[in-house]
């Protein structure tokens, strides 16, 4: 199921290019019509299920989406947790949240990616041997597995 336009989509995957330009983390957007668990376990069995867990210095970025549902969560790696503190994804989660609730969400989800990115660089900056270790393509569940 895609529930974005080809011309939506490439615009969320060009902010994610953009958004890992500065830094080494990597990010990756999940979405799915139905979520029927809590979001933030649907994201983590989402972020194992994309190899999210094995970049090199474990600042992989998930954010999850279920459309239908209008849910959605951010879930980083290990190596994020252990720099940032503990209310480090509300300040993008509220940035999206604005979006979302004009209805516009390509934009939010664009605003959200650029958001992280930038968190990112403080503590991950991108170094000049950074390799892409993950795809920056959307992932597109059904919301049933």
């Amino acid at each position: 199921m895609e529930r974005f336009t080809t011309e939506q989509q490439e615009k969320i995957v060009h902010a994610i290019q953009l958004a890992e330009a500065r830094t080494s983390g990597e990010i990756r957007l999940a979405v799915e019509p139905f979520c029927k668990e809590e979001p933030l376990d649907r994201a983590a069995v989402y972020f194992h299920r994309l190899g999210m867990n094995q970049t090199a210095q474990h600042n992989g970025v998930l954010i999850y989406i279920a459309t239908e549902d209008h849910q959605f969560a951010i879930i980083g790696d290990k190596g994020i947790h252990e720099k940032v503190p503990p209310n480090f994804w509300e300040e993008t989660k509220a940035l999206m949240l604005q979006h979302f609730k004009r209805g516009d969400l390509v934009q939010g989800l664009i605003e959200g990616i650029m958001h992280a990115g930038e968190q990112l660089q403080h503590f991950f900056p991108r170094q000049d041997d950074d390799v892409n270790e993950l795809p920056n393509d959307i992932a597109f569940g059904d919301g049933k597995n």
